[in-house]
């Protein structure tokens, strides 16, 4: 008996290493948190974000995602750049005019939509059956949208003077409306958006005009993350995409079945509007190789956003991309 304190003493040490052991595993395999930002808002065009995390793909990559809403692209730039946000979902439009005029450190990683869904949106009994005939209309859209401003160099690509052209500005929540009761001729909208507009619109029909059709070759919304990041976690931005591209082409392969897991997680949005907005995702997003940037349309989409709005300095396509984070 004199020998059990020792042997309970022993028992004891054993165990507590075998405890120490076993913390310093589970810390060494404890999942990155991340916290994503959307470029604007939540809506059924990012349930492939959810699809990822709803099958797992970011935990095969040891990630945990926490995905919060942002007011814009230009906002969530921001958020990437302080690391409010580790990664961000941002308009190259965005990453160009941030970098070129305020030296905010972000870079695009991947593209998501590699064709340019800037669109005017009219009722297909308005009259207006081709480009030519927004001439001399009244246009609405956001005070910071983009497409308005880009409206002048559409107008030339498809052949018509966009001067007698009337843009006015509305708040974002008001712009389905104003369509459907006939306020404005169109709207400006991103085509990812066309679903809630046609709801709106409902039984009226919608005709869509989009800028890439017009021949404007150019960038748009991408995966983005810091300078910062991208030197000192390369890896981790490597598996986010590689998470995020699986959940793309699986979103892509079955909109609707993203659709409902969208609405899982969220249930303000509505199943068949996410489908349909998934479905106009499918037909940004494809091509050869998902995810891909290749660096002389980086180069044309700069050329763009220098003709549309002034920059303070000259950049090049690798002051908007990093090269290395989509999977071969």
């Amino acid at each position: 008996m004199e020998h059990a304190p020792r042997r309970l003493t022993a028992v004891r040490l054993r165990f507590c290493a075998a405890l120490a052991v076993l913390l310093t595993l589970s810390t060494a395999h404890a999942a990155d948190h991340v916290v994503f930002v959307t470029d604007f808002g939540l809506y059924g065009r990012h349930a492939y974000y959810f699809v990822a995390m709803d099958k797992g793909y970011y935990a095969d990559e040891n990630i945990d995602v926490e995905i919060v809403r942002s007011q814009g692209s230009a906002a969530s730039i921001k958020q990437v750049a302080n690391n409010t946000a580790q990664l961000g979902f941002a308009d190259a439009f965005a990453v160009v005019l941030g970098r070129a005029n305020d030296d905010i450190p972000t870079k695009l990683v991947a593209m998501v939509y590699p064709k340019s869904p800037h669109a005017i949106y009219v009722l297909k009994d308005s009259g207006i059956s081709k480009p030519q005939d927004l001439a001399g209309k009244t246009l609405a859209d956001t005070a910071f949208s983009s497409i308005p401003k880009l409206f002048a160099t559409y107008a030339k690509a498809a052949g018509f003077d966009p001067s007698a052209t009337k843009w006015i500005a509305a708040n974002s929540d008001a712009l389905p409306g104003m369509l459907s009761t006939k306020r404005v001729d169109g709207v400006g909208q991103y085509s990812v958006g066309e679903a809630l507009l046609a709801a709106a619109a409902a039984p009226q029909q919608l005709r869509e005009f989009l800028y890439a059709d017009a021949g404007l070759d150019y960038y748009s919304n991408g995966i983005v993350a810091s300078d910062a990041i991208i030197q000192n976690n390369p890896d981790l931005v490597r598996r986010f995409v590689k998470a995020t591209l699986r959940g793309l082409a699986t979103a892509m392969a079955d909109p609707k079945a993203a659709a409902e897991i969208m609405h899982k997680h969220h249930s303000e949005i509505d199943a068949d509007i996410a489908a349909g907005e998934m479905k106009k995702v499918k037909e940004l997003a494809v091509q050869p190789k998902l995810g891909a940037i290749d660096p002389a349309r980086v180069q044309k989409t700069i050329d763009i956003v220098a003709a549309t709005y002034p920059l303070k300095k000259t950049i090049l396509p690798s002051d908007v991309y990093a090269s290395g984070f989509v999977p071969d």
